[in-house]
């Protein structure tokens, strides 16, 4: 990680609340430390007898008055401390969602899904509370400390070495629960990782669970997960457990003393008892700010353990970006072309022409074993290339570098006869369509899901695509056609269904190279031939590449490429293949054994 996370930027929009917060805070403070002496005075006029009506009306107001300024001074605190903590947090959550947009899928590989979700929620929340109680005790608890600490002294000196005694003690005891807890605390963020992976994933996937009656098994999985956190947080707990017990005892120890000693010296006339009872309170008050802050340190180990968490996705640097991309279109001098405007003339893909150098790819990069290796391919603009080959050949593999969903580790991909990291990853990707193996719709209407592929799109526009990708008739005869509303995930349809939307999806967005991912294979032949007559129809002019498990959604692309174990084995005509390439062979025979039997004979 070489960025570093600029914490200030989140706090400077709302500076004048991290201001105000401590400042209502002082206020307080000063009205904890004056009212005692309004009680000194009642009690001591009262034991001599000095205390008048009009007298204690006075000093009533002057309490009450000072009781309202600390109200107000309390709830001001409060209320900037939480607005500024809000808004900090909402800040940062925005901040790591973003990043985590900008990840490729080598960076997202890193974190798994599970812990990006309490990075962003729970960890926030952690920072959140940390901010809060920090405007609210930073200036209180060391305020009150201080101030009533001074009072006692200034009251009586030799009454105030019981203190001498009572807060060092307090200060080691504090100091080793702090540091025995901070490496606890970061385990239960790790547990929590572990907590919302194992929800998300049977949330997600509850209905695979429910079609193999696994309920048993993802029960006894979560409560796993549970019980270690469990485990865990309670580990973590026993230490801050001994905290306020060590605290209270430290506390009545010292008041005792201070009563025992300080009613001889009031027994002897050296402090009244009024005095006495103010020089309580403020022993009080003096071991409660303690508190405080033992609590502001324990929120903070929490904090900088989520803030280490947070820095780690907000530092962690994408492994493709365009910030080192040529962008603009560059002309016979090597300057960059411009527009009638004067304005440099951004790269964009404009034909679709796609081609492979000597492209090698692994997916762990101390891997032997290459992903990809060697690939040499040129394929043709406007044309319809079909790539066929085993389970786990490379196919997809191959065809995610055009968008740079990865770099290839060696050689380069050019598109257009343009190194593909010379686009900005924008221009680039909005000139290559995907519809991926695993189709993904996203909560909303049809409409709002297939106007992903153009924002600005018609309704006629969406039928129109919806028509194409034989996907209208099934939308028509929902009740609320096309602004049924979609489950998370797509749940509510099928899979053949989902399939036809995404493609209408891809055909809204007309790119100059549709990438399809086997993402015909949930529907019938029949539909399949359709989708396929559309695609050569409303995207005449752009580059078609089809993957696909079977022969017959290929069967008549202008050109197949045979994978075999990351290696090219093969490109031509379907029946160049058929008669000569014994991997093409292979497959076509398995998918048409009648076929395999003539050709026996």
């Amino acid at each position: 990680m070489t960025e570093k996370v600029n914490w200030f930027k989140y706090i400077k929009p709302y500076f004048p609340f991290f201001i105000l917060g401590p400042l209502c805070m002082i206020i307080e403070v000063i009205g904890e430390v004056v009212m005692p002496m309004f009680l000194e005075r009642i009690i001591n006029r009262a034991n001599d007898s000095t205390l008048t009506v009009p007298g204690s009306l006075l000093l009533m107001l002057g309490m009450i008055g000072m009781a309202v300024l600390m109200m107000a001074g309390g709830v001001g605190g409060s209320y900037f401390g939480a607005k500024a903590a809000v808004n900090f947090a909402g800040d940062l959550r925005r901040d790591i969602f973003t990043k985590v947009q900008g990840f490729s899928f080598a960076n997202i590989d890193k974190f798994s899904t599970g812990s990006l979700v309490t990075r962003m929620t729970n960890d926030v929340t952690q920072l959140q509370n940390f901010i809060n109680m920090v405007l609210r005790m930073a200036i209180r608890a060391p305020g009150m400390l201080v101030a009533a600490l001074f009072m006692a002294i200034s009251m009586n000196p030799s009454l105030s070495v019981v203190f001498a005694v009572s807060i060092p003690v307090l200060v080691i005891g504090i100091m080793t629960i702090i540091l025995s807890s901070f490496s606890k605390f970061s385990m239960v963020q790790k547990k929590v990782d572990g907590l919302n992976s194992a929800v998300q994933e049977n949330v997600t996937n509850v209905r695979v669970v429910k079609s193999f009656t696994r309920e048993e098994l993802e029960i006894e999985k979560f409560g796993n997960a549970n019980q270690d956190l469990k485990d865990t947080a309670m580990g973590a707990m026993k230490i801050v457990i001994f905290m306020s017990p060590i605290m209270t005892l430290v506390m009545n120890v010292t008041v005792m003393c201070i009563i025992f000693f300080g009613g001889r010296i009031v027994l002897s006339g050296g402090m009244e008892v009024g005095s006495l009872s103010r020089f309580i309170t403020y022993a009080t008050q003096i071991l409660s700010s303690l508190m405080m802050v033992s609590m502001l340190f324990m929120v903070t180990s929490r904090a900088m353990a989520s803030g280490k968490r947070i820095r780690e996705v907000l530092c962690e640097v994408p492994d493709i970006s365009d910030a080192d991309a040529q962008r603009y279109r560059l002309g016979a001098d090597g300057k960059p072309v411009t527009d009638e405007n004067g304005k440099p003339v951004e790269l964009t893909v404009d034909r679709g022409e796609i081609e492979f150098k000597n492209v090698t790819f692994r997916y762990y990069k101390n891997s032997e074993q290459a992903v990809l290796d060697n690939i040499n391919l040129k394929i043709p603009a406007k044309s319809v290339v079909g790539i066929v080959g085993s389970t786990g050949c490379g196919k997809t593999t191959l065809v995610s570098l055009i968008s740079r969903l990865y770099d290839p580790d060696e050689g380069e991909v050019l598109v257009d006869g343009v190194n593909v990291r010379d686009y900005s990853i924008y221009n680039l990707r909005e000139g290559v369509g995907m519809v991926l193996q695993n189709n993904t719709l996203f909560s909303g209407s049809i409409a709002e899901n297939l106007r992903w592929g153009d924002e600005n799109a018609s309704d006629e526009d969406i039928r129109a695509a919806a028509e194409s990708a034989q996907a209208d008739k099934f939308v028509s005869s929902f009740k609320d056609g096309y602004d049924t509303q979609i489950e998370q995930g797509g749940t509510n349809v099928s899979g053949g269904q989902k399939q036809r939307l995404c493609i209408a999806r891809a055909l809204l967005k007309k790119p100059k190279v549709l990438i399809l991912d086997d993402s015909t294979s949930a529907v019938d032949t029949a539909t399949e031939a359709q989708i396929r007559k559309a695609f050569r129809n409303e995207l005449a002019d752009s580059t078609k590449i089809i993957i696909a498990q079977r022969i017959s959604s290929v069967k008549d692309a202008d050109m197949i490429v045979v994978m075999n174990e990351g290696r090219i084995a093969g490109v031509g005509t379907h029946e160049e293949l058929l008669s000569s390439n014994e991997p093409y062979q292979e497959i076509y025979y398995s998918q048409n054994d009648s076929e395999r039997k003539e050709a026996g004979k």
